[in-house]
């Protein structure tokens, strides 16, 4: 049995999203919904949901805001949103996950997978939640990228990110201080979080971190500062090397 809990202060949405869990997801099994963060706060402690579909904006305290003022967080978050990008990239920086209004059936139903695939391993996401938060609260160069693993998540600033490597459907990190992360996200979800943070794809396995690239060669490969060397795929030849020689 799978407890949920929809905040979100317009009722109309609300109500919505109801009738989309009551059709497509079965595993929910009990549903309630506030639309006051009063009624948000008693239902968290006195319901105990499993599962909670937070929306961002909300009068008196954001959904952020409710968050980080609960003590604990024993419970799941699948953030609800109109566009909002500087939140989206927070969110996704935080490795949690989100639905963007008008939320579509597939994508909700992916989202509760997630959740319950997350579920079956026990992974606890009050850490992505703080983190999450924090970051928020500074420029989005501060941001620390959450990664998940089987012990739990490491938070690593993009700026210590040497480079990153895709395994199939696995990505694996090569960090500063010669530690290395194995993830179990696709290059490509990588690359379009951190597009913002100096980092440049090269090859379909490869993306780097154009700060701790020495040089460019012709043959097509780059040298790192490290002494590693990496190919730069054929039809990026021509983008890498400008993109290294102008320094954008």
């Amino acid at each position: 049995m799978i407890k949920a809990l929809i905040i979100d202060d317009e009722a109309a949405a609300a109500n919505v999203l109801q009738l989309m869990i009551e059709r497509y997801i079965p595993e929910i099994t009990d549903l309630r919904i506030a639309t006051q963060i009063a009624e948000a706060e008693s239902l968290v402690q006195s319901f105990a949901p499993h599962l909670v579909f937070q929306d961002i904006v909300m009068p008196q305290k954001n959904g952020f805001d409710f968050l980080n003022s609960l003590k604990q967080i024993n419970f799941e978050v699948i953030f609800t949103t109109a566009f909002d990008k500087y939140a989206i990239r927070a969110i996704r920086f935080s490795a949690l996950d989100y639905l963007l209004k008008p939320i579509n059936a597939d994508e909700l139903r992916n989202a509760v997978d997630r959740f319950l695939e997350k579920r079956k391993t026990q992974q606890q996401s009050e850490g992505l939640l703080r983190n999450l938060i924090s970051n928020l609260e500074k420029k989005e160069t501060a941001f620390k990228l959450a990664i998940p693993g089987i012990t739990g998540a490491m938070f690593v600033s993009p700026a210590d990110i040497v480079r990153l490597e895709g395994e199939s459907n696995y990505t694996r990190f090569y960090l500063s201080n010669q530690q290395k992360i194995m993830s179990a996200k696709t290059l490509k979800e990588y690359e379009e979080i951190l597009v913002n943070h100096q980092f440049l794809r090269i090859h379909k396995s490869h993306l780097v971190n154009k700060n701790f690239i020495e040089k460019y060669l012709n043959e097509g490969a780059v040298v790192l500062k490290d002494a590693t060397l990496l190919p730069v795929s054929r039809q990026r030849k021509q983008e890498v090397a400008a993109l290294l020689k102008t320094g954008k």
